[in-house]
């Protein structure tokens, strides 16, 4: 559901469960521990079929694409896998 309270409480939320502030082993190299672990939480990856040209979403559903140690450039792949 793309509403922008959503957006905030799971931004919350992942700032709850993996605070920015812990001394974390990784911090040592690069100070973005909190952002890799925050990634392990939401994947990096997502399947979605495809009819018609078209995303198979429900109602409610959206697709977001979440930074999370930027901003920067990224780039974002896209594979069709023929079924």
């Amino acid at each position: 559901e793309n509403k922008r309270g959503l957006r905030v409480d799971i931004l919350d939320m992942l700032g709850s469960l993996v605070p920015e502030d812990r001394n974390y082993a990784h911090n040592s190299l690069d100070n973005n521990a909190d952002t890799h672990l925050r990634a392990v939480l939401l994947g990096m990856s997502e399947t979605v079929p495809v009819e018609g040209g078209h995303l198979v979403l429900g109602t409610w559903q959206s697709i977001f694409f979440v930074e999370l140690d930027g901003p920067r450039n990224r780039t974002i792949n896209v594979k069709m896998i023929k079924a």
